[in-house]
């Protein structure tokens, strides 16, 4: 799957490709830290890449919560009762509760993809502003990370 969203964004012309890391970026699973990581590899700025990966993930991340955010208050309004959990959110309700916001923002995202864990911890209860705030701390921190790690890595392969 990667190579396949590599080589949709390289088919763009140049002027183009960061818009098509925004975009792959905005997919679950795909995030800011393998959009910058594709970014670098097709040939964009590092900077650029990792903006471009940064920004894309943290729009499709604030769609989620937002989404979720209203979802749990038409719930509420209506005062039905919630539905039991699966063994998947049962985990995150746990890592939730032990963690909190910030735990979740920046540990989550080696379990699921931020957009679900941030759907979630809305729907837990969690202020929709934190949620949004650590997000976008936990979506820069792991695009930076791996945006640094893909150029060290092309820096080091273009020296042998």
């Amino acid at each position: 799957m990667l190579e396949a969203l590599s080589d949709f964004t390289a088919g763009l012309p140049a002027w183009a490709q960061w818009l098509g890391i925004m975009a792959i970026s905005a997919i679950p699973f795909v995030e800011s830290y393998f959009g910058a990581v594709i970014g670098i590899l097709v040939g964009l700025h590092p900077a650029v890449a990792i903006v471009a990966a940064i920004v894309g993930n943290a729009i499709s991340m604030l769609g989620f919560v937002f989404a979720a955010d209203a979802a749990r208050k038409k719930v509420l309004d209506r005062r039905e009762t919630l539905e039991e959990l699966s063994p998947r959110r049962q985990r995150l309700k746990r890592m939730f509760d032990r963690f909190g916001v910030p735990g979740v923002s920046l540990l989550g995202q080696t379990l699921l993809p931020s957009q679900i864990t941030s759907g979630a911890m809305v729907s837990f209860g969690a202020s929709r502003n934190a949620v949004i705030l650590w997000q976008c701390i936990s979506i820069v921190v792991w695009g930076v990370a791996f945006g640094l790690l893909a150029t060290g890595g092309v820096e080091l392969l273009s020296l042998r």
